[in-house]
This record gives C-alpha cells, sequence and structure tokens, in this order.
C-alpha cells in the first residue's frame, strides 16, 4: 500500500467487542510492521463498535430475517459469545463488560429477552461463565425445548460458529431433551453487514476522504 503511494491508513480489526487477544493482537502486527519502517505513514484504528447503534440495528435486522424464517417459534435466544479466561477480566480486559452492554442493547433493539453464554473454553484456568455448552445441555431440563443461537461476537462465520455451535452445540442440546435448534448466521457479507461497514469506515476517515 504504501508503494502505492498510500501514506494515510485506516486499519479496521473486524472484532465489536475489544479485547487484548484480538483487536489489540491485530492492532498490534500493524504497529509492528510500522516499527520496521523508516517512513511511517499517518495511521487510524477503527475503535471497537460493540455498542454503536450502527451495530446494534444490522444484528437486529439480521436476526430477525432469520428468526422470521425459521418453521419454530424458539422459546429462547442464545447469544453466545468467544470465551476468555476469567483472569482476562481481573487484570482490566473489558470485553466481557463489551459483550454483555451488545447483548443487552440487542435484546432493547429486538424486544426479548436474550441469554448470554461464552464458548471455546479449554484448559483448567476458570474461564467467563456461564458456559455455553453447559447452558445447552441445562435448557431442556428447564423446559426449554426449542432454541435460536446468534454469535454477535463474530463478524463472520467460521469454525468455532459452524462447527462448535451448529454441529457440537446442536447435539449437545438435543442429547439432553431438545427438539427444534437453529443457528443464526453472523452478519457475514450480508446488506447489513456492508451498510454498516461502509458507514463505520466513513466516519473513521473523516477529514482524510477527498470531496467529489
Amino acid at each position: 500500500m504504501i508503494g502505492e503511494g498510500c501514506d494515510r491508513i485506516l486499519t479496521a480489526p473486524l472484532y465489536p467487542q475489544y479485547c487484548a487477544a484480538t483487536t489489540a493482537t491485530a492492532n498490534d502486527a500493524v504497529f509492528g510492521a510500522l516499527a520496521r519502517m523508516r517512513w511511517q505513514p499517518a495511521l487510524r484504528t477503527l475503535p471497537p463498535y460493540y455498542d454503536d447503534p450502527l451495530h446494534i440495528a444490522a444484528l437486529r435486522s439480521r436476526i430477525e430475517r432469520q428468526l422470521k424464517a425459521l418453521r419454530f417459534k424458539p422459546d429462547r435466544l442464545l447469544l453466545s459469545f468467544h470465551g476468555m479466561p476469567q483472569r482476562t477480566l481481573e487484570l482490566g480486559d473489558p470485553y466481557h463488560c463489551h459483550c454483555r452492554k451488545t447483548a443487552r442493547l440487542l435484546g432493547e433493539a429486538l424486544g426479548r429477552d436474550v441469554n448470554v453464554a461464552f464458548q471455546s473454553r479449554f484448559g483448567r484456568a476458570k474461564w467467563l461463565e456461564p458456559a455455553t455448552d453447559a447452558t445447552l445441555a441445562a435448557y431442556p431440563r428447564q423446559g426449554v425445548k426449542r432454541i435460536a443461537i446468534a454469535a454477535p461476537g463474530f463478524s463472520a462465520d467460521c469454525i468455532e460458529t459452524l462447527e462448535e455451535l451448529g454441529i457440537r452445540g446442536r447435539k449437545t442440546f438435543m442429547d439432553a431433551g431438545g427438539e427444534q435448534f437453529a443457528l443464526l448466521d453472523c452478519l457475514n457479507d450480508s446488506r447489513e453487514s456492508m451498510s454498516m461497514l461502509e458507514r463505520l469506515i466513513t466516519r473513521e476517515l473523516a477529514g482524510w476522504l477527498l470531496e467529489s
């Protein structure tokens, strides 16, 4: 990009909720590349957009369309976020709070109660709770037999949504006595997603874009 004459660059980590393990790691890679340059470009980074009205509106629209297309009415909507060790919260990482706020704002926008859980835990350390797998296993005992699950911490579907939630999560729920399970798509390249990103990025480029 610099070889092509770019001297003002915006980097946009597509992690809605800030975490040292994700957003900061992406930024660190950019800063590390700049550290090796004698002549550095001007740089901006996209702030986390976990509570941005544009993000919440995009999630609401995407989820509502998918819920309406289901052949059953879910008893519960579960929002599953990527898990992190509890220690990250105790050290001051805002990720847990960002996830909770995204869920609260999204629930308000949808006009319904939502549950929150955290997936992908491993090892012996204590992780953020409640855990997604434990939540799915407990639902049928609570009379929750039909569920829809969404992953608003992921900009695009990946192995942690398609396999961990869509395959293993489904099996956990159905083996425990569940009857209907739906994994909702992430924003991906939907019209809601592209419109949101265009507006977020254009806003962050204020003063850099040439007027037409």
